[in-house]
């Protein structure tokens, strides 16, 4: 996160690169803040997004080293492709707007009229330049590399195109009012991308309800079809995945589960963040912890708050 970026030989900087990565940080030098960017965005979300689940995306720190867990086509592995694709565009789409990236600007004006009560203005988010390098980026690892199977080749590329898919169909309208007073007389609008928080959020839902798939020949090429014969056809906007993944209850090297002990859980909770799920039925220690926060704060004109420590006692509970 420290490069320059401005010449060709810190591309050597960046380790796992597949040969047209390379040629692509060399061509478009200044696009890499995006992509380290967005690599760093994915750690952060995937973790905060799994946060209440067993298998809470700790392994994604290690990455370009995965583990079990994201190598072998997992519905996990399907969620962490979809969100890195989907981030990689979402950067590379709001550097355009903020003036980062010499190559792009704005978004391209909507097609579509605007209504009686705003225009078109501002700058939108270059969703089309985000989609172009994003894609080229993300999927050229699945298109030369010569590792991992045909099958799960073909299960990344699909859920690298989820991932994009679900950031397109999120581009939504924003506008900033005009007028007196605040009066919102005339509304500038612009298409915008949300934050990649709302498109893990999304994408969680497809993780849960994700597909089951085996790549087999349908007519002259192999195709991903749901691997049990009553599911409905794979749509473009379905995460899919190869195997069954372990219930990463127990530390299982072979499998890239890291077992929950010592993670802590919720004791009135009946999610997945509860002390039953989370423990797997193991049981919990429970241990008091002083924590210390602001409190009885006053506001003092002009224009500064002054706010009391408060001490209190907080029950914890953790895993056996």
């Amino acid at each position: 996160s420290g490069v320059a970026w401005n010449k060709s030989h810190h591309c050597r900087l960046l380790a796992g690169l597949v040969p047209d990565q390379f040629q692509m940080c060399r061509r478009n030098l200044e696009v890499m803040h995006s992509i380290v960017r967005a690599a760093r965005q994915t750690k952060s979300v995937c973790q905060k997004t799994f946060a209440d689940m067993r298998w809470n995306c700790s392994s994604v720190q290690r990455a370009p080293s995965f583990g079990p867990d994201l190598l072998k086509g997992t519905r996990e592995s399907a969620f962490v492709y979809a969100l890195a694709a989907a981030a990689v565009t979402h950067s590379i789409a709001q550097a355009c707007t903020s003036g980062e990236l010499p190559l792009c600007s704005c978004g391209s004006v909507p097609s579509e009229v605007p209504g009686p009560d705003f225009r078109w203005g501002g700058c939108g988010d270059n969703l089309r330049y985000g989609l172009q390098l994003g894609a080229a980026f993300a999927d050229s690892p699945l298109k030369s590399s010569k590792l991992g199977t045909q099958a799960l080749k073909a299960m990344n590329l699909h859920n690298n195109a989820v991932g994009r898919q679900v950031l397109s169909d999120s581009l939504d309208t924003k506008c900033k009012c005009h007028g007196v007073s605040g009066s919102c007389s005339v509304k500038t609008c612009w298409k915008g991308l949300p934050n990649l928080a709302e498109i893990a959020s999304d994408l969680k839902s497809k993780y849960l309800a994700a597909i089951k798939v085996t790549h087999r020949l349908i007519g002259p090429r192999k195709q991903l079809i749901p691997k049990e014969m009553d599911v409905r056809p794979v749509k473009e906007t379905d995460l899919v995945y190869l195997i069954n993944s372990p219930d990463y209850c127990m530390p299982n090297l072979h499998l890239g589960s890291l077992g929950t002990q010592d993670r802590q859980c919720n004791k009135t909770s009946v999610g997945s963040e509860s002390c039953n799920l989370m423990c797997c039925g193991r049981g919990y220690n429970t241990y008091t912890e002083e924590v210390v926060e602001r409190c009885h704060c006053k506001y003092h004109w002009c224009c500064y708050v002054v706010c009391k420590k408060c001490r209190r006692k907080v029950e914890r509970y953790v895993c056996k």
